[in-house]
C-alpha cells in the first residue's frame, strides 16, 4: 500500500502542474522553452545525485544507457513537448481522452520488457480502473461526441493527424518511462540517481530543439519564478515520491496508480479555479480508488 500511496501523492503534485504550465503556454511561451528551463533547474537540484552514477559509468551496460535515454530523452523531454504541442492541432478534450491509453501501453511494455506476469484478474481490475478514469473524463467524452457530430472534419483532417502523431509519441514515451524507470530500479539504481540521470538526459536531448534567440528570454520576470515553483512541485517533489513508489511496486501496478493524475488535476481545478466536479466524475474517482485498492490487496 505504501508504494501506491507514494505514487498517488506524486499524481497530486502533477495535478497542480496545470495551474502554471498551461497559463504559461497561453501567454505565448513556447513549450520547448518551458521544458528546457525546467530541466536546467532540475539538473541543478539533482546534480549531487549524479555522483553515485558517475562512479558507476565504467559498469554501465548498454541497456542501462538506453534506459536513461528512454526515461529522460524520450519521456521527460520529447514526450512532454509533444503532449503540449498536440493542443495546437487537436481539441484539448480529445488529447486528454487519448492520454487514457497510456496505462495500456505501460502494462504491455511491462510484460514484454520486464517479463511481468499479467494475470487475468489483474486485467479485469485494470479494466475497472480504466472505466473509472473514463468517467472522471466524462466531460471530455461529451465534448468529443459533440465535436464528432458537429465537425467531423476537425478530427480527420491532415492537421488532426499531426496531433494524433504527437499524442501517440507522448503516450508511448510516458508509458515506456514507467517501465524503463522500474528496470533501472531493479538493477540497483537509487531514486536520486535515476532522477538525476533522467533530467540530464532530457536536457541534452532538448538542447538541439531550443531556439537560441530572444524567444528564450521570458517576457516577464515573474515567469521565471512561476517555472521555479512548478519545477519544485511537479518536478522535484512529484518525481521523488514517484520513484520511491516505483521502487516498491511493479511497473504494471504503478501504471494503474498513475491514473489518479487526471482525477487530481480535475480536483485542483475545482478547488483553485472553481470548476465544479460532476456526480459522474466523483463516481469515476470512487471506482478508480476501489479498483486500485483491490489490485494492491490482491497483489496482482
Amino acid at each position: 500500500m505504501a508504494g501506491t500511496f507514494l505514487v498517488i501523492v506524486a499524481c497530486l503534485f502533477w495535478g497542480m502542474d496545470t495551474l502554471i504550465r498551461y497559463p504559461l503556454v497561453e501567454r505565448g511561451i513556447h513549450p520547448v522553452t518551458i521544458v528546457f528551463y525546467e530541466h536546467v533547474v532540475l539538473v541543478t537540484i539533482f546534480s549531487l545525485g549524479l555522483i553515485p552514477s558517475i562512479r558507476r559509468i565504467g559498469e554501465l551496460k548498454l541497456a542501462d544507457i538506453f534506459s536513461f535515454f528512454i526515461i529522460g530523452g524520450i519521456g521527460s523531454a520529447i514526450a512532454t513537448v509533444a503532449f503540449t504541442e498536440s493542443f495546437q492541432y487537436l481539441n484539448p478534450s480529445l488529447v486528454i481522452l487519448l492520454q487514457k491509453l497510456q496505462p495500456i501501453v505501460a502494462i504491455i511494455l511491462a510484460a514484454l520488457v520486464l517479463k511481468e506476469e499479467i494475470q487475468k484478474q489483474f486485467v479485469i481490475w485494470a479494466g475497472v480502473c480504466l472505466v473509472g478514469g473514463l468517467l472522471v473524463s466524462s466531460p471530455d467524452i461529451e465534448r468529443f461526441y459533440h465535436l464528432m457530430v458537429n465537425n467531423f472534419g476537425a478530427v480527420t483532417s491532415d492537421v488532426a493527424l499531426k496531433g494524433y502523431g504527437l499524442v501517440a509519441i507522448s503516450i508511448v514515451g510516458w508509458g515506456a518511462t514507467t517501465v524503463f524507470g522500474k528496470r533501472l530500479s531493479m538493477v540497483g539504481f537509487e531514486p536520486k540517481s535515476i532522477m538525476a540521470g533522467r533530467f540530464l538526459s532530457g536536457l541534452l536531448i532538448l538542447i538541439p530543439f531550443v531556439q537560441w534567440d530572444r524567444s528564450m528570454i521570458l517576457p516577464n520576470g515573474e515567469d521565471y519564478l512561476r517555472i521555479l515553483i512548478m519545477v519544485i512541485i511537479s518536478g522535484a517533489l512529484a518525481m521523488w515520491f514517484y520513484y520511491q513508489g516505483l521502487k516498491r511496486l511493479s511497473a504494471k501496478t504503478t501504471a494503474i496508480a498513475e491514473m489518479f493524475f487526471p482525477f487530481f488535476a480535475i480536483v485542483v481545478n475545482w478547488i483553485f479555479l472553481g470548476k465544479q466536479l460532476s456526480e459522474l466524475q466523483l463516481v469515476g474517482g470512487g471506482i478508480l480508488i476501489f479498483g486500485s485498492l483491490v489490485i494492491q490487496l490482491k497483489k496482482y
